[in-house]
């Protein structure tokens, strides 16, 4: 029974491993990001909420109106990258998404997958005229991007709501282009709130909202709306066996935009809080087979070189041991919580520092070192852009 149970763990923890290399990679060795700087900018204040002027209550009549207010403001995206055929010829590969106006200097509001990699931006608005974009800022752990147009036209813009507000079972309207379908509207509830997504580049995603409304490719980035015509979260992702939808559709929640938007418009990123640590979760298992003094909590492995919690004085791994095909270093410290905030892995940790702290703000961690606890104040620094 021991060696099943250490056959498990080692491969269980051959694949932790694998995952933390890939988290510290990207910490270490950040890729540069395509757009260019600008600053001096901010987002205009919100539109009011739309009114909806309905005579009734019918659920037709409120969709009705909100579609024929809303829709003005929602833009289909053409990102085109280029790529290699079998012979090496250049070849130009389309890709198409939503997104909505959120000021009428030409702001666009949309997701980071639509446009990343993408050497030509292209804009059509509702009423059929295209416009070149530009790239303004992107942020990849949130799935989220703002384009810019250069308008010849006065601009219709959304308003934004109050996301914190949501109750499951409220009705759910998006509206996007799905397979290029311009201007196609799906209504349906909120189905679930608090959920969790990981974004492409790995980092987890927090308070995702679920829809049952059906979102299908090419609606990433477009608004899901409540009934007043508010926006109340960003399209991004479908769970889908088919690749169509099967109503279970997520959405980003719009205060995580409206927090996000005047940085990314200002300096083309968002600076998000950051330890300077790379760890991995322990488990009972891996507790007791290595020796370790917590069942729980995020074993320390490196303190980042020049980094927050090296300068701190937190401790990583002194000493190299092999598990199976993985070499663990050990001998760290142990991260059991912060700010008095439990901590069992590091998906706990990044929710924490992305949703309540800012770079420049002093933690507290509560560390096990050789197995007497510790605490250390450090001031968080800047992740590196990724």
């Amino acid at each position: 029974m021991r060696k099943l149970v250490k056959s498990v763990f080692t491969l269980t923890l051959s694949a932790l491993m694998a995952a933390l290399l890939v988290i510290s990679y990207l910490e270490l060795y950040p890729s540069s990001p395509p757009y260019k700087e600008e600053k001096g900018l901010e987002v205009t204040a919100a539109p009011p909420p739309v009114t909806i002027p309905v005579k009734g209550s019918a659920p037709e009549e409120i969709v009705v109106a909100v579609y024929s207010q809303v829709s003005p403001a929602v833009v289909n995206i053409s990102s085109i990258a280029m790529a290699y055929d079998f012979f090496f010829n250049v070849v130009p590969q389309r890709g198409t998404g939503s997104g909505f106006i959120i000021d009428e200097r030409g702001y666009i509001v949309t997701n980071n997958h639509v446009v990343e990699n993408a050497e030509r931006l292209e804009v059509t608005l509702a009423s059929g005229a295209k416009y070149k974009a530009k790239l303004v800022g992107r942020d990849p752990g949130n799935d989220l991007a703002v384009i810019k147009i250069n308008p010849k036209e006065k601009l219709p813009t959304v308003g934004l709501g109050d996301s914190n507000a949501l109750q499951v079972g409220q009705t759910a309207i998006a509206i996007g282009n799905p397979f290029g379908l311009q201007g196609t509207v799906t209504t349906g509830v909120i189905s679930s709130l608090g959920r969790t997504l990981r974004a492409e580049n790995g980092r987890l995603m927090s308070s995702i909202i679920q829809t049952d409304a059906a979102i299908n490719p090419g609606n990433s980035g477009g608004p899901l709306l409540n009934s007043r015509g508010e926006v109340i979260g960003i399209n991004t992702a479908i769970f889908s066996p088919s690749g169509g939808s099967v109503g279970i559709g997520f959405a980003i929640p719009i205060n995580t935009a409206k927090r996000l938007i005047p940085e990314l418009i200002a300096k083309g990123r968002v600076s998000h809080p950051w330890l300077g640590i790379a760890g991995i979760a322990i488990n009972p298992e891996m507790a007791e087979e290595l020796g370790l003094s917590a069942k729980e909590g995020v074993l320390i492995v490196q303190a980042i070189p020049r980094g927050p919690a090296e300068r701190a004085g937190v401790r990583g791994g002194n000493r190299r041991v092999r598990v199976g095909n993985t070499i663990l270093a050990i001998g760290g410290d142990i991260l059991v919580s912060i700010d008095g905030k439990k901590v069992s892995n590091l998906d706990d940790l990044t929710t924490y520092l992305d949703t309540s702290k800012r770079v420049g703000d002093t933690v507290k961690l509560g560390l096990l070192r050789n197995g007497n606890p510790l605490s250390i104040e450090l001031k968080l620094g800047e992740r590196p852009e990724e």
